[in-house]
């Protein structure tokens, strides 16, 4: 017998078959099963978030000539923020398969720091801080000491939390969100959600999950000034 498209989606990419069977033959909602589906799109989220988030920033960025609106300070701290898993890994002699969609994540955020500097008319000092930040990465990911590089992962969610207060600050501020892209906001609230889910499941409640879960609302509040300012823009826009 043919087996469905849709089944043979799920059983592929979300579920075993067993929980296929459970779920949605059989109509049992079974508690490991469920834990699982969860899990996997969690992670499907954080992956979404790690490797496309900054990608609709930067499109728009150059799509538009414009960095109006995004917060230098703020961009710089997302910088910091992945940057450090990076340099962990590098110090730790990880495989670059286990830490390449961080790499992609960092290469993108740090154009968007020197487009940024470009649209405000300082590209050489662009130039010189992506020569001066590669240079550190590299010296970090050689010679820094162990306690060094513990500190710097330890503190990427309080800087990508602080980054976000700040860009959310300057919207408030400007009373509009400028260049700031819907899908790089929507992308990184999710993944947020997709932390705390984790988080939930490895550690319970903790430190841990009480920052990725103001780092969420963060995003959410983000979310909203984006598509509170485009719906604005719109209404204004059919009312000339």
């Amino acid at each position: 017998m043919a087996v469905s498209p849709v089944k043979e989606f799920l059983v592929t990419y979300l579920m075993p078959e067993k929980c296929y069977e459970e779920i949605l033959v059989n109509f049992h909602w079974h508690v490991p099963c469920l834990k699982f589906v969860l899990n996997k799109i969690a992670g499907f989220w954080i992956l979404l978030d790690t490797v496309l988030a900054q990608l609709p920033q930067l499109m728009k960025i150059l799509w538009r000539g414009s960095a109006e609106g995004l917060n230098l300070t703020s961009i710089l701290l997302q910088l910091y923020a992945f940057s450090c898993p990076v340099v962990y890994a590098m110090a730790n002699n990880f495989p670059l398969f286990a830490w390449a969609d961080r790499l992609f994540a960092l290469t993108q955020t740090a154009a968007i720091v020197f487009l940024i500097l470009h649209y405000r008319g300082d590209t050489l000092i662009g130039m010189l801080f992506l020569l001066a930040y590669s240079s550190v990465m590299f010296l970090l990911g050689s010679c820094a000491a162990a306690l060094v590089v513990s500190v710097l992962q330890t503190s990427s969610l309080a800087a990508l939390i602080a980054s976000k207060v700040l860009q959310a600050g300057t919207n408030y501020s400007n009373g509009h969100t400028g260049q700031m892209s819907t899908l790089s906001v929507l992308l990184t609230w999710a993944g947020s959600l997709g932390l705390i889910v984790v988080s939930l499941q490895e550690t319970g409640s903790s430190l841990a999950t009480l920052s990725h879960t103001l780092s969420a609302c963060l995003s959410c509040i983000l979310l909203v000034q984006v598509l509170c300012c485009r719906s604005s823009t719109t209404t204004n826009k059919k009312n000339e």
